[in-house]
């Protein structure tokens, strides 16, 4: 199918998973074009690196396997040249990796019956600079072009430059948009830094025990990643695990695994919010609740 979605970087793919378009053996019908399948998509993720979308998005991945009514769209911004490399991979160069990484995001999307996957190729500079006017056409293309009822995004609160920036380009793109466009939910999902330590009134549970047979499967098909240097694998699926049992002290686990989120809701809905400020928020109401602790119990 040859795709109608244009983006500003020339090596950008576009894809349209084949398992996608199917729900067991009834295949839908024949989509147009990618342009198509990115107006049919009900849950939007956008992040900077292959294999960021399988470690924050699996709830939305999970949620929308096989359904007839739910469409997955994964976005990865960045060109993936800068990763570690070990083993096989040590002498890969940055043009070599890219084409892995590429593939590799492809074969994820094909096991996880993504309903589209584009790779917009930037390198991380473009995307760490503010306004950047080939990063920012390309997203208000992708957030303009359907109506997602869920968008997960990298959170304001992860320790990774490249994450926080690429939150930062969503966030210009998404209040550009007419007011009626803008999605309806809108988190920020943990990778480069745990969301535990929110204080619980604030944390967004995502279920990531849903599907858990397609949970390491999608994370091992980064094998780029995961014998070149770094297990994010199985510690994408312990931290999910650990999120689950000790969220709560004293009640029986609610899912078997749990990916926190930060809701940005507000900040896509209020474009004058500021990010500074309202991150702000979240870490004195941590605050609070560590002084208020200490202080119930004779400190």
């Amino acid at each position: 199918m040859a795709p109608t979605l244009a983006f500003s970087r020339p090596e950008a793919d576009v894809y349209v998973p084949a398992g996608g378009q199917r729900v067991g053996d009834n295949a839908f019908p024949p989509l147009v074009d990618a342009a198509a399948a990115l107006a049919r998509t009900t849950h939007l993720c956008v992040a900077a690196h292959q294999d960021d979308i399988e470690i924050m998005a699996h709830s939305g991945i999970a949620e929308c396997w096989g359904s007839p009514e739910k469409f997955f769209t994964g976005v990865v911004a960045t060109n993936g040249a800068g990763s570690p490399r070990t083993g096989q991979y040590a002498a890969f160069t940055d043009e070599q990796m890219q084409a892995v990484r590429r593939q590799e995001q492809r074969t994820a999307a094909d096991l996880g019956r993504y309903h589209l996957q584009l790779q917009l190729a930037h390198p991380s500079a473009a995307v760490k600079t503010p306004r950047q006017p080939e990063v920012l056409a390309d997203l208000i293309q992708i957030f303009g072009g359907c109506r997602p009822e869920i968008v997960y995004l990298h959170n304001p609160a992860d320790k990774h430059d490249t994450h926080v920036a690429l939150l930062l380009r969503c966030l210009e793109a998404l209040r550009g948009l007419p007011a009626e466009q803008r999605p309806r939910r809108v988190v920020g999902c943990e990778v480069w830094r745990d969301l535990d330590w929110l204080v619980d009134g604030d944390k967004v549970a995502l279920d990531a025990g849903q599907r858990p047979e397609l949970a390491l499967p999608l994370l091992q098909v980064f094998d780029s990643q995961v014998t070149g240097g770094k297990r994010y694998d199985l510690a994408a699926i312990g931290r999910r695990a650990a999120n689950a049992t000790f969220h709560t002290s004293h009640q029986t686990d609610r899912m078997s695994a749990i990916v926190w989120a930060m809701d940005l809701t507000p900040l896509v809905a209020q474009p004058g919010l500021d990010i500074r400020s309202y991150v702000g928020g979240y870490v004195e109401r941590l605050r609070q609740d560590v002084d208020g602790r200490l202080g119930r119990f004779g400190a």
